[in-house]
């Protein structure tokens, strides 16, 4: 296979977004909007990536650098248009010899799948269109013979017959990189904007007798993201996807629409998750399970027969093991939950551990922070956990323990033991009914 490279163009400015993010670092799905473009490089098996951006948005380059390194930025400045975009990614690409593909980090709809047939056909220039259903100010793809690209034209110079086309350019291309900037080199500003187009190669090339082609796609697949409005366009688009892929897949969901999927929800067949559950990054269902009403997982696992919900909340680090419950106001962060462990009612769980069939009692805390460092808790197999009771780590509740109600447990209890941290109870006979006659006539007096 001939080896690939991508140049990721990321240097608009974003203005219509009226953000003080980036464009391209607004999330769809839990994850940047550059990052989808990035995966989606990768997943095409590119050798090179070069993420082209401006000097108005210092945090994308940084982003950049962060996954790719700072090999993988090229800097346009100033913004000329696209065609000079892609040029300055010309000294990236050095020594690279191989097909390039332009993307968008503004379409992170946009998949492998979609991009794959470009790279066949062996034409010098391929371009992904679409088949609009309102063409609008779309540019126009004019084909020839089967699926030879004549040329593009743009909305406001196409004639009738032209502006009748709903064959639309998406702005993603493929071409052999030393073609590519030769052509570029051509390319020139004079148009009405002042700007370098990246559409004009193709007339470049059939000028030199050079084959140029169109592939396509489904419209919604290179979906631009221009606009709050357009990112929640996208983001219903992405969920809706996701949805009924998990339903084919066998996840049963009463209330479908309600359900939030992050970009890497994993869900095993079986699995039901009742209404208004969402999904942050990094969840991975791992068995049949079952997820209740208004929950909300982050960075978890969950293991087969578990219950989580309803109002659960799982953090990064949590992995609810088999048969586990997570009740109504858990919330567990870094925990494991061994086989059969409940926590059902009004517990936070942070930082350690709890094994095998035992019970954490409602009320209960872990106490993991001291202001300045996190320690963990055990709570071993068996253990049971009496109500309202405060666990300040660094402890250990040993295997078989128990923790009376209302304790505050600073030392470890060794296992099988019962561990009583609370004061002593004492009743004062008659306090009460005195107090009351008390205030009463007191009461009276000023009345």
């Amino acid at each position: 296979m001939t080896a690939r490279a991508a140049v990721i163009l990321a240097a608009g400015q974003g203005t219509r977004m009226k953000s003080p993010l980036p464009k391209v670092l607004h999330r769809l799905a839990g994850r940047a909007m550059l990052d989808h473009a990035i995966d989606t490089a990768e997943a095409l098996g590119c050798h090179k990536i070069v993420v082209v951006v401006g000097t108005h948005s210092p945090e994308v380059g940084r982003h950049v650098e962060g996954r790719l390194g700072k090999a993988a930025v090229a800097v346009q400045d100033p913004p000329m248009g696209t065609g000079h975009a892609v040029r300055c990614a010309e000294e990236a690409l050095a020594g690279f010899e191989g097909d390039v593909v332009i993307t968008y980090a503004d379409c992170p709809l946009l998949r492998a799948v979609s991009v794959e047939p470009m790279f066949e056909g062996g034409a010098a220039v391929t371009v992904l269109g679409f088949e609009a259903a309102d063409p609008g100010a779309y540019g126009r793809l004019v084909l020839g013979d089967g699926d030879t690209l004549l040329r593009i034209v743009e909305a406001k110079e196409a004639n009738e017959h032209e502006l009748r086309v709903n064959r639309c350019n998406s702005g993603v291309m493929v071409c052999e990189r030393n073609l590519l900037f030769s052509l570029l080199g051509e390319v020139t500003n004079d148009n009405a904007k002042g700007e370098y187009y990246l559409t004009d190669i193709v007339e470049l090339a059939r000028r030199r007798d050079l084959q140029c082609r169109a592939t396509f796609t489904d419209e919604a697949a290179v979906q631009g993201v221009n606009s709050q409005a357009e990112l929640v366009a996208a983001e219903t688009q992405f969920q809706s996807v996701q949805r009924d892929h998990f339903l084919t897949e066998g996840v049963a969901m009463p209330m479908p629409e309600s359900v939030f999927f992050a970009w890497d929800t994993e869900v095993a067949a079986g699995t039901t998750i009742e209404p208004h559950v969402v999904f942050g990054p990094g969840v991975r269902i791992a068995g049949p399970a079952k997820i209740r009403a208004f929950s909300h997982l982050e960075g978890a696992v969950v293991e087969a027969g578990a219950e989580i919900g309803p109002y659960a909340r799982l953090r990064p680090g949590a992995g609810i093991g088999p048969k586990a419950k997570v009740g109504n106001f858990v919330e567990v962060k870094g925990v494991t939950m061994g086989e059969g462990a409940k926590a059902n009612h009004l517990a936070y769980l942070g930082d350690g551990e709890v094994g095998a069939n035992a019970n954490i009692g409602a009320g209960t805390i872990f106490c993991n922070y001291d202001g300045f460092n996190k320690a963990r808790t055990v709570v071993g197999d068996g253990a049971f956990v009496g109500s309202n009771s405060a666990l300040v780590a660094p402890v250990t509740v040993g295997a078989g323990a128990m923790v009376g109600s209302g304790s505050v447990v600073t030392e470890d209890v060794p296992a099988g033991d019962l561990a009583l941290g609370r004061a002593k109870q004492v009743n004062k006979a008659g306090w009460a009914a005195r107090f009351r006659k008390a205030m009463g006539e007191r009461k009276g007096r000023k009345g």
